[in-house]
C-alpha cells in the first residue's frame, strides 16, 4: 500500500534550493559484494564502447565517470570473466542507449528497436549500419554462447518491451504531456531496463529457469521489487541533473503535479515507496514455494542476484558522477543536493 501523502509547508527561497535524500544506503542491509574481476573487465569494456559508439567530447569525458563497469562487478560478484565482461557491454551500451535515446523522436525509437531486436534474433546474420545495432551484435553474440533457450527469450521480450516504453517516453515527451502517476509506474519499469539486467542473472550463473518458476507470482512480485527500489530510487538520485534539463520523465514531477507535493515532500515520499520495495521483497522471500533440491538451489542464485541488484545499484548511484558529479560521496555523507540552475530554453 502506497503511503499517504503528505503536504508539507510553504518553504523559503533557501529551502526550496535544495533538498535532502532520504537515507536509502541504511534502510538496505544487503551485503556489497564486487567481482574479482572487476577492473580489468570494466576498463576493457570501456575501450569497447568507445570504440563502437565513436563518442567525441563532452560525452567521452561524462562516460568515463559513468563506471557502469562497477556497478556491473556489483551486481553479478560471482560470474567469471568472460560472463562479466558480456554483463558489462550490455551495461555501458545501455546507459548509452538510454542517452541517444533522450534526443530521438518516436521514429527514431522505432528504428533503432528494429535494428536491435534484429540483432538479438541472429546476431551472426543480421545486417546494419547503425553503431547501436552494431554494438547488440557484438555482445549478444557471445551471450548466445553459453545463454539457455528460457533466459536469451526473456533478455530479448523485455529489451523490447523497454524499446515500446521508451517511444512512449519519447511522444510524452514531445506532446509535453506528464502522465499520472498510475501510468507513470507502468512505464518506466520497462524504461529503467532492470527487466533485461534480471535475465543476466541466469546467464551470469549459467543457469535457465523453467517458465512454471519464471511465471510465479511471488518470483514476478520480488523482480517487481527489486524493479521498483532500483528504478525509484534511481528517479530521486537523477532528478537534479534531469530537472536542469527540464525533463518530467521522474515520478518526483509526477508527484508534485499530481498530489500537490513541494520538492522534499515528494522525495521523502519515494523514499518511503524505496523502503516498503525492500519489505516486499522480504515478504515475499519467505513465502518462496519449493521446486525440488536443483531448482530451489538455482532460484536462490536467482533471488540473490535480485538482491545484488537493490545494493549495488544504491552504493554505484554514489561512486559513478552521472548523477552527482565529483560531490558523490560527499552527499552519501550529508545527503543535501543542491538544485542546478534550469538549462535555458
Amino acid at each position: 500500500m502506497a503511503p499517504t501523502a503528505t503536504y508539507t509547508s510553504i518553504r523559503s527561497d533557501f529551502e526550496t534550493a535544495r533538498f535532502i535524500l532520504p537515507d536509502l544506503v541504511s534502510d538496505c542491509h544487503y551485503p556489497l559484494r564486487l567481482n574479482p574481476d572487476c577492473y580489468p573487465v570494466s576498463r576493457a569494456s570501456e575501450q569497447w564502447l568507445l570504440r563502437g559508439a565513436r563518442l567525441a567530447e563532452p560525452r567521452v569525458t561524462k562516460f568515463m565517470g559513468l563506471h557502469a563497469g562497477e556497478l556491473t562487478a556489483a551486481c553479478y560478484p560471482d560470474a567469471d570473466a568472460f560472463h562479466l565482461r558480456v554483463c558489462s557491454d550490455f551495461m555501458n551500451w545501455l546507459f548509452n542507449m538510454d542517452d541517444w535515446l533522450d534526443e530521438f523522436d518516436v521514429d527514431g525509437t522505432w528504428g533503432m528497436r528494429e535494428c536491435c531486436i534484429s540483432a538479438f534474433r541472429d546476431p551472426i546474420n543480421s545486417q546494419t549500419e547503425k553503431l547501436g545495432g552494431k554494438m547488440c551484435k557484438s555482445y549478444f553474440s557471445r551471450f548466445r554462447q553459453t545463454g539457455g533457450p528460457g533466459c536469451t527469450e526473456r533478455f530479448i521480450h523485455t529489451m523490447d518491451l523497454f524499446f515500446i516504453a521508451v517511444a512512449k517516453q519519447a511522444d510524452d515527451r514531445a506532446k509535453g504531456r506528464v502522465p499520472d502517476l498510475e501510468s507513470y509506474v507502468t512505464v518506466r519499469r520497462d524504461t529503467s531496463g532492470c527487466k533485461p539486467c534480471f535475465a543476466l542473472i541466469e546467464y551470469a550463473a549459467r543457469i535457465d529457469l523453467p517458465d512454471q518458476v519464471m511465471s510465479h507470482p511471488v518470483i514476478m512480485a520480488m523482480e517487481e521489487a527489486t524493479n521498483d527500489l532500483v528504478t525509484w530510487s534511481n528517479d530521486i538520485f537523477s532528478y537534479n541533473v534531469e530537472q536542469s534539463r527540464r525533463d518530467t520523465h521522474n515520478m518526483i514531477v509526477v508527484l508534485m503535479r499530481e498530489q500537490g507535493l513541494d520538492l522534499q515532500g515528494a522525495v521523502d515520499y519515494i523514499g518511503r515507496l524505496c523502503k516498503g520495495s525492500i519489505q516486499r521483497f522480504e515478504d515475499n522471500r519467505t513465502i518462496l514455494p519449493s521446486w525440488g533440491e536443483e531448482l530451489d538451489r538455482q532460484v536462490d542464485i536467482y533471488v540473490e542476484g535480485l538482491q545484488n541488484w537493490i545494493v549495488g545499484s544504491l552504493h554505484w548511484s554514489f561512486d559513478s558522477t552521472r548523477y552527482f558529479g565529483k560531490d558523490g560521496h560527499t552527499i552519501k555523507q550529508d545527503r543535501i543536493i543542491k538544485l542546478l540552475p534550469k538549462r535555458p530554453l
